[in-house]
């Protein structure tokens, strides 16, 4: 839609007032401010008219998909935040139609959940008789097979209505572990009577603590594997409670000597580790130190060139203790930032006096850049503002993680460099306050 057709529909559903720009009050909701007037008017009423056109057109987008989904009750809570963001959403357009396009559509989606509820009952209703038919059968194998399977069609089975939900659960539930119950009790008391092992693996558990404590690493860590080859190799029938807890001990005594190996080897990486991090911090110590003197030892260009020659040398120099990186970064990246900045600022200042072909004087030349810094300062704020805005206004679904921490490394950004120019300015005003003395 060209701009003036925009700013036709603006005024139809919005107006502007003491510099701000409302929205007119619709179905039960009330005229409300939906921003500032940053430019001209009409320029404002348009930006906020093409505001609801991207949000229609994500409306129109969740509408199209649910129409060609199977699965439309998926959607459901996107169609319910975009219907709560039509009271909320800072634009100017025919909400109210957006609305009932979002409750038609919520009505469809609640149809379908219900149609499909019906069925997912019928499909558990005949799945109880399945399970049983099948509780007092003797056949454990067959059965069991069988019954895994009902238990898989039924965790892949959706939902029921709610109040039915509990007593559904419980009716198939309760033949299905009757028979694991009574297969269970079977092959306890067949097992209960098979103890031809037993000496065995306690003669496998005695070797085993007898090795636990032993430094000679190599050797008792082959010995000890040996021994768990053999315990596989037994084989027998002993009851489960017996077969566990004799595993437990064999195991403990293994368990045992592995974790010391294991926080042995963990002291001599640790130590290793910490080495490389030292080595790390020392050199990016270096590079921090080059970088606060850039502007003080070099001229500007050849300090923009050696700022980006260390930030590459930066990438390189591996990781460092984590108690120190962030505030390593920080003094690195910051130095950096001062020496940018001073560039876009003289930068600037020389293009304004070739345009009014003025030699300044001293004084004039650093009031201008305080000045000028002012005026960047005053267009990052904006910027910043627009960014806290966004980063507000988005939910807590997990989808958009990745987009607030984008969001949030450009608010860390801008505070930076708004914070840089202010240093920037602060010189400035010292050196002034040196020339008038």
């Amino acid at each position: 839609m060209e701009n003036n057709d925009l700013l036709e529909e603006a005024k139809k559903y919005g107006f502007t007032q003491d510099q701000q720009v409302w929205l007119n009050p619709f179905m039960h909701y009330p005229a409300r401010k939906v921003g500032e007037v940053k430019e001209s008017e009409d320029d404002s009423l348009v930006y906020f008219a093409k505001r609801f056109e991207l949000f229609q057109g994500k409306v129109k987008d969740l509408l199209e998909r649910i129409a060609t989904s199977e699965n439309k009750g998926s959607f459901l809570m996107k169609v319910l935040h975009l219907k709560e963001l039509v009271g909320t959403y800072d634009a100017l357009g025919n909400f109210e139609q957006v609305y009932y396009a979002l409750a038609g559509a919520e009505e469809e989606i609640n149809e379908t959940i219900l149609q499909n509820r019906s069925k997912n009952l019928s499909i558990k209703l005949a799945l109880i008789q399945e399970a049983e038919a099948l509780q007092d059968s003797i056949d454990w194998k067959e059965t069991t097979e069988k019954l895994k399977e009902l238990r898989a069609n039924w965790i892949k089975t959706g939902p029921v209505e709610k109040e039915l939900t509990a007593d559904i659960e419980d009716r198939f539930r309760v033949p299905v572990e009757l028979f694991f119950e009574r297969k269970k009790n079977f092959f306890e008391d067949k097992r209960q009577m098979v103890n031809r092992t037993f000496d065995k693996y306690r003669n496998l558990i005695a070797q085993s603590v007898a090795l636990q404590n032993s430094e000679d690493w190599e050797a008792t860590t082959a010995k000890l594997k040996q021994l768990q080859n053999q315990w596989k190799e037994v084989g027998g029938n002993l009851p489960r409670k017996t077969t566990s807890r004799l595993w437990t001990e064999f195991r403990k005594a293994h368990n045992h000597f592995f974790e010391r190996l294991k926080q042995k080897i963990t002291n001599e990486k640790t130590e290793s580790r910490d080495k490389y991090y030292e080595t790390n911090y020392e050199r990016k110590k270096d590079l921090v130190s080059e970088a606060e003197k850039l502007l003080q030892q070099h001229n500007l260009n050849d300090a923009v060139r050696r700022a980006k020659e260390l930030q590459a040398e930066w990438k390189k120099v591996g990781p460092v203790s984590q108690s120190v990186s962030d505030m390593i970064w920080e003094r690195f990246i910051k130095a950096c930032d001062k020496v940018f900045e001073t560039s876009s600022l003289e930068h600037y200042i020389r293009k304004r006096q070739q345009a009014s072909g003025i030699e300044m004087s001293e004084t004039d030349g650093l009031q201008a850049r305080i000045n000028a810094l002012k005026d960047f300062i005053k267009s990052d704020k904006s910027e910043l503002e627009v960014l806290e805005s966004n980063l507000g206004k988005l939910s807590e679904a997990p989808g958009n993680e990745t987009f607030r921490n984008m969001l949030q490394g450009k608010v860390r950004n801008f505070n930076r460099k708004i914070n840089t120019k202010q240093e920037l300015i602060e010189l400035f005003k010292g050196q002034l306050s040196t020339i008038s003395k």
